[in-house]
């Protein structure tokens, strides 16, 4: 197990995660305002949106204007989802090779997330390593559905372990992260999980988790998680967000919790609390959006001061 870390890395959601979860189509402006809120509060590693389909994904048709806004931007690590080989070309066109791929332990959730089979989508992961031409380095890898699916209930952990030995084979140098896509994950199973599936890669492999609160439990399994050597730990502002192809799934844990919980107890983020919030502020106001946050609901001199 690797050693419990006083610092992690919260890399930011909501403008990918979060903003994709909105039917109603936002103004570019409004999307690139508010990115700029959160890089102001000190977000240093952050999912842009994503190359995919209009068709698919409406919310992302405006991608290309974001990233030519955001291009060669200092000071934050900038990442863009790609589902397939297409996307990644894109992201690459548009100047961008820090490129998250997103597969799907269940076989069942990845048909309904990309309309392709576990097996396809991971040659689509070789067409991606192999067109940008390095095995991973600029790469993160999530494992979706890797506690619980929609359609199949509880994921056996047999099945994370061969995703992502196939996975690593292909990408040995990407970061990896393991994906709580509905909520239904608990802390102990994270920890359990975590600590499994860790021992079977490289040590140097770095670990990212991405948790929902449906049930409650974000917070505490983004802790858990961060227990057994998980240093970076994915949220949205607001807790914005919840993934359209897994029905019942909430908002991804939200950012300003995650700050709250692991600030408190001592473990650093770097970011400013009193800008994140309004940051989270601005996005509860989307129209269409939703939202759940703890620290938003308290009295903002109480929850900036202790």
């Amino acid at each position: 197990m690797k050693p419990r870390s006083d610092h992690v890395t919260l890399l930011e959601v909501a403008p990918r995660d979060g903003f994709q979860s909105i039917a109603e189509k936002l103004p570019t402006e409004e999307k690139i305002a508010i990115v700029e809120m959160l890089l102001d509060a000190g977000v240093t590693r952050m999912e842009l949106g994503s190359f995919v389909s209009p068709k698919a994904v409406p919310q992302m048709a405006d991608m290309g204007a974001i990233a030519a806004h955001f291009r060669e931007r200092a000071g934050c690590r900038l990442s863009v989802l790609v589902p397939n080989a297409k996307g990644a070309t894109l992201a690459l066109q548009n100047g961008y090779r820090d490129l998250v791929f997103v597969v799907s332990v269940s076989e069942t959730h990845n048909q309904s997330n990309v309309r392709q089979s576990v097996s396809q989508s991971l040659d689509q992961l070789r067409a991606i390593v192999a067109e940008t031409g390095a095995a991973g380095e600029t790469l993160r890898v999530d494992l979706a559905t890797s506690f619980d699916c929609p359609f199949d209930g509880t994921i056996p952990l047999d099945a994370v372990r061969r995703v992502f030995a196939e996975a690593l084979s292909i990408a040995p140098k990407a970061e990896f992260a393991l994906c709580d896509t509905t909520g239904r994950a608990d802390p102990l199973t994270v920890a359990r999980r975590f600590e499994t599936v860790m021992a079977e890669g490289p040590e140097e492999t770095v670990w990212a988790f991405h948790g929902h609160d449906t049930f409650g439990m974000g917070v505490a399994n983004a802790l858990f998680a961060h227990g057994v050597g998980v240093s970076i730990i994915e949220g949205a502002a607001g807790g914005l967000g919840g993934c359209p192809f897994a029905p019942g799934a909430t908002g991804n844990t939200a950012s300003e919790d995650l700050h709250f919980a692991f600030e408190e107890g001592g473990i650093a983020t770097g970011l400013d609390r009193d800008k994140l919030l309004a940051a989270a502020d601005r996005i509860a106001a989307l129209p269409g959006g939703k939202t759940a946050s703890h620290l938003r609901n308290v009295p903002r001199k109480r929850a900036l001061t202790g």
